[in-house]
């Protein structure tokens, strides 16, 4: 039991009586589809935990979501990116202070038909040849891309460009955030894109490496290499940091005005990152290090509580 642990349930403690009349109050998260499954699986189990709260989990794209929380539509943005600065100027402009806080590692995944025989690895020069503004309606075909692959069409999958996904995909591979060919089938919604690339033998596609652990029995991960040979994206190269260029961190944006004015919130919030690495794994995402989350919790302390109490317990 950390001090840390100790103080949080003390200042929770101490909003009880606060969270019985705003227990129905609703938390309202949208924007990455990434860490959409993440805080979903949060909600469900704070909820088994504490029956009665409100907890609405959508998703939309983390630029959509971020439009919507500098609007103060939402109070938890949950994000594959970090905050831009037009971003950071639209919520100043609209007086949204918030909170960051980073709550997993994750990996974009590059995945394959499973009928696909050819391709195990491929470049990341091979990725800016294929997905580079000028590839459009060009390289179209899985030889254009490696000579020793076939001469057949190669049909394209991944993000749409409301994604945090697409924007660190295309600063990693093309070297500039939302720049790329457009003549492939985009979309903000992973699952729909998992049942595309399954449905076709010829597809390639991105999305983070949560989706194909959901769907790994009917997608083929294929490994990259940035110059040092072929890697997978597993909890041990993502954890040591050799799958490159296209590992990032997931974080949650909290409003402070929903933070401070429902303590429903920061139970939620606390409930989240004390027990999210017992469960992460079920999602296919890494946790951070225990110091990471310690950190993340010390954000949600508040000052007259500084040597604090056990948050709320977890339920099976």
């Amino acid at each position: 039991m950390t001090t840390l642990a100790v103080a949080l349930a003390a200042a929770l403690l101490g909003s009880s009586n606060a969270a019985a009349t705003d227990e129905q109050k609703p938390i309202r998260a949208n924007g990455s589809s990434t860490l959409f499954p993440v805080t979903l699986e949060a909600a469900r189990r704070f909820q088994r935990a504490q029956p009665g709260s409100n907890i609405q989990v959508e998703f939309s794209g983390s630029s959509a979501g971020f439009r919507a929380f500098c609007r103060g539509e939402i109070d938890l943005a949950n994000a594959s990116r970090e905050m831009n600065e037009d971003e950071q100027a639209e919520c100043e402009k609209n007086d949204i202070a918030y909170r960051r806080l980073p709550v997993a590692i994750d990996s974009i995944a590059i995945v394959v038909n499973p009928a696909n025989r050819w391709a195990d690895d491929i470049t990341v020069e091979e990725l800016k040849k294929l997905w580079a503004p000028e590839a459009e309606e060009k390289i179209t075909t899985w030889k254009a891309i490696r000579a020793s692959w076939p001469d057949e069409p190669i049909e394209l999958f991944g993000r749409g460009q409301d994604s945090g996904t697409y924007d660190v995909f295309t600063e990693a591979i093309i070297g500039q955030a939302h720049r790329s060919r457009h003549d492939y089938q985009a979309s903000e919604d992973e699952e729909a894109l998992a049942r595309g690339i399954a449905d076709s033998p010829n597809a390639l596609g991105f999305f983070g490496i949560g989706a194909y652990h959901r769907h790994w029995d009917e997608l083929k991960l294929i490994a990259v290499d940035a110059g040092k040979g072929p890697v997978y994206p597993t909890l041990a190269t993502v954890g040591s940091g050799d799958y490159q260029p296209l590992t990032r961190p997931l974080y949650l944006y909290v409003n402070e005005r929903s933070f401070t004015g429902n303590p429903r919130l920061s139970e939620f919030l606390t409930h989240y990152l004390t027990h999210l690495r017992s469960w992460i794994h079920f999602t296919g995402f890494m946790p951070l290090e225990e110091g990471g989350y310690q950190q993340s919790l010390q954000l949600l302390v508040p000052s007259d509580h500084a040597d604090a109490r056990l948050p709320v317990p977890e339920t099976p």
